[in-house]
């Protein structure tokens, strides 16, 4: 029997990329010109109308300075994630 995966929790993604912008005080135009991202785009993410492309995740951890890893981690948000054992991730 295959046990399909947990979805992603794009809801935290959101969040997380809406929190690393205030913690930088930066607006939509300031992410959007370290992202080299258009405005639209970010205001789209955030907002749930859109998730983004993977080169769009990319562009936004350089932006912030942060790994992929780190910035994505919270779609594991509410499941363990693939390789950590239930209980200590």
């Amino acid at each position: 029997m295959i046990i399909p995966p947990p979805e992603p929790n794009l809801t935290a993604l959101r969040l997380e990329l809406a929190r690393l912008r205030a913690d930088r005080g930066w607006s939509y135009d300031e992410l959007a010109a370290h992202s080299s991202l258009s405005r639209r785009t970010l205001i789209e993410i955030e907002a749930g109308r859109t998730i983004g492309t993977l080169a769009t995740w990319h562009a936004l951890a350089h932006a912030f300075d942060v790994s992929f890893a780190d910035l994505t981690a919270s779609l594991c948000e509410g499941h363990t994630p693939p390789g950590v054992e239930p209980g200590t991730g």
